[in-house]
Parts: C-alpha cells; sequence; structure tokens
C-alpha cells in the first residue's frame, strides 16, 4: 500500500467541499467565483438530447466540426487548407496569435510518425488555416502551452522527449531540460518560472522543472534541474534532484533515480491555475491539487471515495479563468465533467455512441465563448474528430 493510501485510508476525504484533509492543512478549490454569467453551469439543468453531431450539451450551447483525420480541414470562408487532419488528435491548448486570434494546439498520439498540428482562428473566431508544427515523433499524448506563447509536446513512450514547437509552424526544438521518459504533459509556472510534469507509469512520478536561466522571460528549457516530488504524512512535498534526466537506454530510469520519491498511478494531464497547479492519475481516479506556495498537496477528486462519482477514466485537464476544473473522460462515459465550487460535480457535455474513443484535448479560448476538444477515435474509421463548443466558459 502506497503512502497516498495508507492516509486516505486514515483520514477523512470531505467531498462535499472538494477537499482531503492531510494533518492540520487543507486542500480546496476556489469557491468564489461562479464559472458562468447566470450563477453556474448547474443552474442550466441537465444536458439536453444530442445534437446533430452526437454531443449532449446544456441549454444555449452549440457545436460544430472543425477537422476530422485523414481530411483536409476546411476555412470558416470554405475552402480547402494544405492540411489533412492528423490521426489520433490528443492534449492541446488554446494560444493567444499575434493578431488578436488563437491558435489551437492539437498532438498525434501516433507511433513513430505523430508530431502535432494546430488550427489558426482569427480575432473574431474564424478558422483561417491549419498545419503542421511538428513531424515524424513518437506517440505524442499531451503537453502545455508556454506563457511565451509555445507549445511544449511530449511523447509518452519510454525515453520520450519534449519538443518546443512555434505556433505558426516555423519549426520545433528538442527541450533536454525535460528529461527523457514516459511523459504525458507539462504545465509551466509562470510566476516562479517552473515546469510541472506528469508521467503515464503505473509507478510515475511527479516533476518539477527549474532551468538555469531565464531570458527575457523565456525559460532555458535545455539546462537546468529536474526533481521528483516526495509526499509525507503530512501532505506536505519535497523535491528530490534527478542525477540524470536523460538517461541512455541501458541507465536507470528517471523514476527510480530517487528511492523516495512518491508514485502516481498513471500521471495523465495537468494546468496551472493562480499559484495551483492541478494535475489527474488515471489508476485511481483522482484530481491532485499541489500548493505551490505551501508546497501541500492533497485530492479534489477520487471516484471511490466521491458521494457523486460520475467522474471516471480522468485525464486532459483544463481550468477555466475563475477556478472550474475540466476534466475529460477517457471511456468512462465519455463527458467532460465539471468540478465547481465547494467540490461539486456536473457533466459539461457528453458524446454519443462513441464508447470506443476517448475524449482529448480539452482547451477554452482567451475569447471564453469557445471550447475545443477531440474524440480521438470517434469518426468514420475510427478517426479522430476536432469540435469546438461555443458557449460561456
Amino acid at each position: 500500500m502506497s503512502l497516498m493510501d495508507k492516509e486516505l485510508g486514515r483520514r477523512q476525504l470531505l467531498g462535499g467541499l472538494g477537499l482531503l484533509s492531510f494533518g492540520t492543512s487543507c486542500v480546496s478549490i476556489n469557491p468564489l467565483k461562479p464559472m458562468f454569467d447566470y450563477k453556474g453551469l448547474k443552474s442550466l439543468g441537465p444536458l439536453q438530447r444530442a445534437d446533430s453531431h452526437g454531443i449532449s450539451l446544456p441549454k444555449k450551447y452549440s457545436s460544430r466540426v472543425l477537422a476530422e483525420s485523414g481530411y483536409k480541414v476546411i476555412k470558416g470562408s470554405g475552402s480547402e487548407t494544405n492540411y489533412k487532419w492528423h490521426q489520433a488528435p490528443d492534449g492541446g491548448a488554446c494560444i493567444p496569435a499575434k493578431d488578436g486570434g488563437w491558435v489551437y494546439t492539437s498532438n498525434s498520439e501516433i507511433k513513430e510518425t505523430g508530431g502535432a498540428g494546430a488550427l489558426r482562428f482569427d480575432a473574431n473566431g474564424q478558422l483561417i488555416d491549419a498545419y503542421s508544427i511538428l513531424k515524424n515523433t513518437n506517440r505524442n499524448c499531451a503537453g502545455g502551452p508556454t506563457p511565451w506563447n509555445t507549445w511544449l509536446s511530449c511523447e509518452e513512450v519510454v525515453g520520450g522527449k519534449v519538443y518546443e514547437c512555434d505556433i505558426y509552424g516555423k519549426g520545433s526544438q528538442l527541450r533536454k531540460g525535460l528529461g527523457s521518459f514516459q511523459h504525458e504533459a507539462v504545465a509551466i509556472d509562470p510566476i516562479n518560472m517552473q515546469a510541472y510534469l506528469t508521467e503515464d507509469e503505473v509507478d510515475g512520478c511527479f516533476y518539477r522543472y527549474t532551468p538555469s536561466a531565464i531570458t527575457n522571460g523565456v525559460m532555458d528549457l535545455d539546462n537546468g534541474t529536474l526533481e521528483a516530488a516526495k509526499l509525507d504524512s503530512n501532505g506536505k512535498i519535497s523535491w528530490l534532484p534527478i542525477a540524470n534526466p536523460n538517461p541512455e537506454k541501458q541507465g536507470l530510469e528517471t523514476r527510480y533515480q530517487q528511492k523516495e520519491a512518491t508514485k502516481f498511478s498513471g500521471g495523465e494531464g495537468i494546468w496551472h491555475h493562480e499559484g495551483q497547479v492541478f494535475f489527474t492519475s488515471k489508476g485511481d481516479n483522482r484530481v491532485w491539487r499541489y500548493d505551490i506556495r505551501s508546497k501541500s498537496l492533497g485530492i479534489v477528486y477520487e471516484q471511490k471515495s466521491s458521494k457523486n462519482g460520475i467522474l471516471s477514466g480522468v485525464d486532459n485537464v483544463t481550468v477555466s479563468s475563475d477556478g472550474h476544473i475540466l476534466v475529460a473522460e477517457d471511456g468512462g462515459d465519455m463527458q467532460i465533467v465539471v468540478i465547481g465550487p465547494f467540490g461539486d460535480i456536473y457533466p459539461l457535455l457528453q458524446i454519443q455512441d462513441q464508447d470506443h474513443s476517448e475524449i482529448t484535448g480539452p482547451a477554452i479560448a482567451p475569447t471564453r465563448d469557445r471550447l475545443y476538444f477531440s474524440s480521438q477515435r470517434g469518426g468514420r474509421l475510427n478517426h479522430g474528430i476536432t469540435y469546438e463548443i461555443l458557449g460561456n466558459f
């Protein structure tokens, strides 16, 4: 039994308040601001009957298909782009563009020919282009945006790498400082300028990276210190340095270099929000919250202990500007589930008749009126489909 499970066994999981007590410290989500102008998504009532795209949404919300794997992306004007949307779309993010629009990045979780693509939107939300931003990498699962508006694409393979991508398709660079392991996702703290990373292994670690230098607001992602988290009995994290973040094939893998590092069962999505780092672990269906200032770690949600355990198959995660956690399901009920104020849990949407697929890459546009995500294998011949939801986020 792990240290975390021992703590769960003897301390109370306060599901109704969305927090877990570790001794005298408590971990909770921000209950102060509603997610929507009309007092939260929950006030909108139940999800409606599936629309023409097979998506159940709240009233006044609508969906459209933006791209399907293997087919050229169509611009909002009706003309074709030159880019065939990639197979197995996975993690993604919305990144502001220089012209007032934004770019939605999307990884391709395909073996050896993965990479990442992008959809570019103008300031009015019109789709104006699509193109590749990374080619011929291996099972690019999730990743994360940077404060300097690039995309970090992570390989989910043993010895996997992280690549930094220009969102306009002008090139990519291997970032060796972030280590070589079975990466899932990365989130950057823009205040302290440190990166946090998850590892998709049954005995994976939770990592932190500190650069050796910061130049004009850009972290050095090649030279720095990679560390693994150690959780104590009071819910506090200490950080243990990884001596060799890029071991050779015969070298000791990063997660085994520090024997005291805490193990997390299948680290998945991760997101930074106002001094907090939220991440998921699929092996135990948990959503975690790390408070950077207090160095405390706790559980926001655990399915087996929740009074409302509708969320399962936890995977990619994002957080709205007012602190609501959106978690995509890999399987489960094919929902994006919201963890709201005081730990209330409810579905934002559900895809019908695609139980063989998974929801990936949820991302909110800077305008807060659009949500993007994919169904990785939901289309024709199990091709991926990428959607846009119009609403209020």
